[in-house]
């Protein structure tokens, strides 16, 4: 036993003494400045930021929420930008001066008064980042001032956003009543505020109330101003738990415009309706989309299949079904004409006239309508082709009875351009004026007779005559011809500024000049055929 006391008695005091330094030491560190070697230390706490280049490695609860209260995007250092950029400018190009200096402070007034100071430091590659505001000592219940003026901040844009929202925004409770509304709001409910009287909560609604279960539909309302005038709102409501928010859009352009639209449509299908001329629009697909009552009368096609939407082909196979399409030699031969009318009425080239089985003449058009539609006009022109058959029998009858006249004769309209002659003209002058209405002017057909004649200076008096006579007016004269024929002349003024001159040959005798002179017949035919023409 007393071996082994020595030995106990050793391992005690070692103990001891290590004890004794353990407490030793931990009396030292208290001592000891918690600042030396750790500069990144924050004695007081504060808004700091610890960056390694731009990602955030530590930040103090008041930084933290400083950072929640700005944007909600992007990385810690773009956040912490967006806040310091307003409050600061041209912060960003001298943090980026940070590595030369070392460290750099500075100090901004704000809108509120106060001022506001930025501390960087940037040590052994990681940037220490401080924000101190001069009144931070005033606060209490350990707020930081930079979130309590940031908060301040977001809350006073928030106001000046809703107060300038060109929109209609209000808040209900869950029993109807108006809890809030925002400045456009209540301006439209001062101006229908009956005279001397004020706002009063809760505030009267300016619409009814939208029923539940349709949040999510879109309500037009009208509103009715003290002047009368009208205004026109989209109602949409969002349910904010047990309240729920309203927001009317102004939509009275949209409202016009949709009224001049169906004003203008309803004037375009009243104007299609009296229309006399059949349309029939194809869409891209080439069904019918729109057809008039016309198309009806000249397709005689029942109304129940041109509401069915039938398709080109099937439109044009029912009106061969009813004889209204010119009958081809086959039907082969016949739908390629079909699509060859199709592909040109598609570029704008398409226009025919058909000749019915029946009789009547129709004039088709195609043209190309925008999206790759494509509209067809039918028009009913049977009564203009007869009218120009008609004009041109009158016209064939008319150089008949001419081409039956012993006399040469040679009209010449307005403007003294040659309309009429006859076949005794031709072989009498040698001069054929092609068949055509407008042949040549008088002063170069006057040429023509000098050069087949002997010198007279009755074609200047004729020419005279022409621009100066009344109707009824007559010149008379004759000229020889160069094979020696006696020929007698008589220029008479017609109505329409027309002139007739006939040429008589003196191959009749003695006699030749009564039946000249005494043919008042043949004027009275003539004048009735320049009536015609």
């Amino acid at each position: 036993m007393i071996a082994w006391a020595p030995s106990v008695m050793l391992v005690l005091t070692c103990g001891l003494v290590a004890l004794g330094s353990v407490f030793v030491l931990a009396a030292l560190q208290q001592r000891a400045d918690p600042q030396n070697g750790t500069i990144f230390l924050d004695r007081i706490g504060g808004t700091c930021f610890l960056f390694d280049q731009d990602i955030l490695l530590d930040a103090t609860p008041q930084a933290r929420a400083l950072l929640s209260q700005g944007a909600t995007s992007g990385t810690a250092q773009q956040r912490l930008l967006a806040y310091l950029l307003p409050r600061f400018p041209g912060v960003e190009t001298q943090l980026a001066q940070l590595e030369e200096e070392g460290a750099i402070q500075i100090t901004a007034a704000q809108p509120d008064g106060s001022w506001l100071t930025l501390e960087a430091e940037l040590r052994g590659g990681i940037t220490r980042l401080s924000l101190q505001q001069s009144e931070s000592a005033s606060l209490t219940g350990g707020q930081d001032l930079l979130i309590q003026s940031s908060i301040r901040s977001e809350l006073g844009q928030v106001r000046q956003v809703l107060h300038a929202m060109p929109l209609l925004v209000w808040r209900e409770s869950a029993e109807g009543e108006i809890t809030w509304a925002n400045g456009q709001y209540l301006d439209m409910l001062i101006h229908r505020l009956p005279a001397g009287e004020d706002l009063a909560w809760p505030l009267p609604p300016l619409f009814d109330a939208v029923p539940p279960g349709q949040d999510t539909i879109r309500q037009r309302r009208k509103l009715t101003q003290n002047d009368g005038a009208t205004r026109w709102f989209e109602v949409s409501v969002t349910e904010a738990g047990d309240t729920r928010l309203h927001f009317a859009q102004p939509v009275d352009a949209l409202v016009q415009a949709e009224t001049a639209l169906s004003e203008f449509t309803q004037t375009l299908t009243k104007t299609f309706a009296h229309l006399p001329i059949g349309l029939a629009v194809f869409d891209r697909q080439r069904q019918l989309a729109l057809f008039n009552p016309a198309l009806l009368d000249l397709c005689e096609l029942p109304i129940d299949f041109l509401s069915s939407r039938p398709t080109l082909f099937a439109f044009l196979d029912a009106m061969r079904s009813r004889s209204m399409i010119p009958e081809p030699k086959d039907y082969r031969s016949w739908r390629k004409q079909m699509a060859d009318l199709e592909q040109a009425a598609a570029s704008g080239m398409y226009e025919e006239t058909w000749s019915l089985p029946s009789g009547q003449t129709y004039r088709l058009t195609g043209r190309p309508h925008p999206n790759g539609a494509l509209a067809l006009m039918f028009e009913d022109i049977s009564t203009e082709v007869s009218r120009i058959r008609r004009y041109r029998a009158d016209l064939e009858l008319g150089q008949s009875v001419l081409d039956a006249v012993d006399s040469a004769i040679a009209v010449f309209g307005a403007g003294n351009r040659l309309v009429m002659a006859n076949s005794q003209y031709s072989t009498l002058w040698d001069h054929d004026p092609g068949g055509t209405l407008d042949a040549g002017s008088l002063a170069a057909i006057a040429d023509h007779w000098r050069q087949n004649s002997a010198p007279n200076p009755f074609w200047a008096e004729v020419a005279e005559f022409c621009d100066s006579a009344r109707q009824g007016d007559t010149l008379m004269g004759e000229v020889r011809l160069l094979d020696g024929r006696l020929v007698h002349c008589r220029v008479l003024k017609l109505p329409a500024e027309a002139t007739m001159i006939r040429f008589d040959t003196a191959l009749r005798g003695e006699a030749r000049h009564e039946p000249y002179y005494a043919d008042a017949h043949l004027q009275l035919e003539f004048d009735a055929l320049l009536k015609r023409a």
